[in-house]
């Protein structure tokens, strides 16, 4: 624990955890192993809503998790009652979560990456610098969402996402191929979002129409569960 840094009562700090100067760990912080806090971060500060009314929430960090420079990372409220950071997440400097967040593991969010409150974020997820999420919207797993964007929608697993207004740029091919995923099961998510985005159909449409003529898998539920 470097110098200067204000670690509160309420705050449980797990094994081999390296936390540097100038750092504000808050009432309610729950912080994993083997993780990496850089300095000028606040953990677990109240959340900027005004219908916290002191309750007693938590911020929870997971295991091997790096949150550099100047992050801010708030608490939840009695909505949620946690926000929760998965294992091996990156917080890249100047990142903000707000209150009654969820990241999935794995996740990557870059600089100046900024989460309203009640924000769902799948696992392995990619947000590039400076990706401004609107509160309440749900992003799914192994996405992509290109730098600088307004993200003010919900974007649904496996794809890129960029422009603006935000819109479907195609499946997030490279992130897929890195996480393992066959060339088979690459192309038949690429089936599925074919017929939700590309053939002009409407949703209601395209959603009966995966489900006649896409194979059923975990990948096909998943989609047709998230939309």
């Amino acid at each position: 624990i470097g110098p200067f840094t204000v670690i509160e009562e309420d705050v449980v700090i797990g094994d081999n955890c390296w936390i540097g100067n100038n750092v504000s760990i808050l009432d309610g912080a729950r912080i994993g192993d083997n993780c990496k806090i850089f300095p000028g971060a606040v953990v677990s500060a109240v959340p900027q809503d005004l219908k916290y009314q002191g309750e007693k929430t938590t911020l929870e960090i997971g295991n091997n998790v790096i949150v550099r420079e100047c992050c801010t990372l708030n608490r939840g409220t009695v909505e949620a009652g946690r926000t929760v950071i998965g294992d091996g997440c990156l917080l890249m400097a100047y990142v903000h979560v707000a209150h009654d967040c969820f990241i999935g593991k794995g996740c990557i969010l870059a600089n100046n990456v900024t989460l309203a409150g009640h924000i769902d974020v799948g696992n392995y997820a990619r947000l590039g610098g400076m990706v401004a999420v609107h509160q309440f919207v749900r992003i799914g797993g192994n996405v992509m969402v290109g730098g600088g964007s307004l993200v003010r929608k919900d974007v649904p697993p496996y794809v890129m996402a960029a422009r603006e207004p935000l819109s479907y740029a195609g499946i997030n091919r490279v992130g897929l191929h890195r996480a393992k995923f066959s060339n088979h099961t690459i192309h038949h998510i690429e089936d599925i979002y074919r017929v939700l985005f590309v053939r002009g159909l409407s949703v209601r449409k395209a959603l009966s129409t995966i489900e006649e003529e896409v194979e059923p898998s975990v990948y096909r539920d998943e989609i047709v569960a998230f939309v």
